[in-house]
């Protein structure tokens, strides 16, 4: 992901369900059954991050300039839904935002760092979070769960997404990776300019390239088969379930890797 440094500063805000003030975006504010609202303008480059644990992110393209996020609680079966919280961490490669869940009372805090990583243990809070995001032009998206789909659709930059239990699909014409465990994988990509990853463990990958893509290709799966559109110039053997070669003059490096499951390259 590209980044371009716009603040000095770095800053932390936690919203439990009263307004937050923050630097170069909007208050973050509550709106019905404490869900949780942000909206602010990042750079071309920059990156808003997204980090779930139970429940879907859908990410689209914005209709104006400011990206937009909204939370949506649901009660579980366990815990209370007020103890599921957020926080906004600005630095200078844009925005990531974390929801939070309680830890046991012997854990270490939990913790939203700038990068996505930290810690987010949960106890006994099974409360699910859906997140909506509006990402414009430009600006590059992160989106991971644990528990739930990710989406991103029509996106007009480069984007990552992931999750553990649920299905990713991406459409962008920038660069894009996708990554689940328990689930499909799907994307339809308008260039192909780095090399890139897609892998799942238990499902299907499904990749959508422009005609006239040129990229070196390792596909691998173990009980599946792999099937393409394009003209490939194979380098050495090619197998039932795995195969490397070339479309095109080849280029970046096009990774696709499954265990239970299919692989297949759609020419558009």
């Amino acid at each position: 992901m590209r980044i371009f440094p716009i603040l000095a500063v770095i800053g932390v805000i936690a919203y439990t369900g009263s307004d937050a003030w923050s630097p170069f975006a909007a208050p973050a504010k509550a709106t019905q059954q404490d869900d949780f609202e942000w909206r602010g303008s990042l750079a071309q480059g920059q990156t808003v991050h997204i980090r779930g644990l139970n429940g879907p992110i859908e990410a689209s393209l914005a209709s104006g300039g400011d990206v937009e996020v909204l939370a949506t609680k649901r009660e579980g079966d366990r815990g209370r839904t007020e103890d599921v919280t957020f926080e906004v961490v600005e630095h200078s490669g844009g925005v990531t935002i974390c929801v939070m869940y309680p830890p046991k009372d012997d854990d270490r805090p939990n913790e939203c760092r700038a990068n996505g990583s930290g810690r987010n243990s949960n106890h006994r809070n099974d409360t699910k979070v859906s997140f909506t995001v509006r990402v414009p032009a430009g600006v590059d998206f992160v989106g991971r769960s644990i528990n739930g789909d990710v989406t991103a659709e029509g996106l007009r930059s480069d984007v990552e997404v992931a999750t553990v239990n649920g299905d990713v699909e991406v459409s962008t014409s920038g660069a894009a990776e996708a990554s689940t465990v328990n689930g499909n994988v799907w994307a339809s990509l308008g260039s192909l300019t780095e090399g890139l990853e897609f892998s799942t463990v238990n499902g299907r990958i499904t990749v959508e390239l422009p005609s006239g893509v040129s990229a070196n290709v390792h596909a691998a799966t173990v009980n599946g088969g792999i099937e393409t559109d394009f003209p490939l110039t194979v380098q050495g053997r090619w197998g039932p379930r795995e195969m490397r070669g070339t479309i095109g003059g080849g280029g970046p490096e096009l990774s696709l890797e499954t265990v239970n499951g299919s692989i297949r390259l759609i020419e558009r």
